[in-house]
């Protein structure tokens, strides 16, 4: 019961008729009478298109902006990868010498017997 009390008495305290709003949009100006207020639509109209233009065009700059940052640290990325690369294959090369240089040594030195 005390639920439909508060219930009615907030349903009362809202108004029935909303407030006309004039949300900024394309509007069809040949339907205007009079010459002034068909060139104020078509401003209205064109200051609308101008603003729309203008945060897509930010919007995008953002995202542009965005994609070249990372762009950057991919390239960075890359180039230690490189970097790594090119030091791991030094070092194999490096083993490769040291490995056959013992091969080639221990040809030549007799053979010590095995222990048991």
């Amino acid at each position: 019961m005390m639920r439909f009390l508060i219930a009615a008495a907030l349903l009362a305290a809202v108004p029935h008729q909303a407030m006309a709003q004039d949300v900024p949009g394309i509007e069809i100006c040949t339907a205007e009478k009079t010459m002034e207020r068909r060139t104020g639509c078509l401003q209205s109209n064109v200051n609308f298109l101008k603003s729309s233009l203008t945060k897509a065009s930010l919007d995008s700059q953002q995202k542009i902006d965005a994609a070249n940052r990372q762009i950057d640290a991919l390239k960075a990325t890359v180039i230690g990868l490189q970097n790594t690369v090119a030091q791991l294959q030094g070092q194999v090369q490096a083993l490769g010498k040291s490995n056959g240089a013992a091969k080639d040594s221990s040809k030549d030195a007799p053979k010590a017997p095995a222990a048991k």
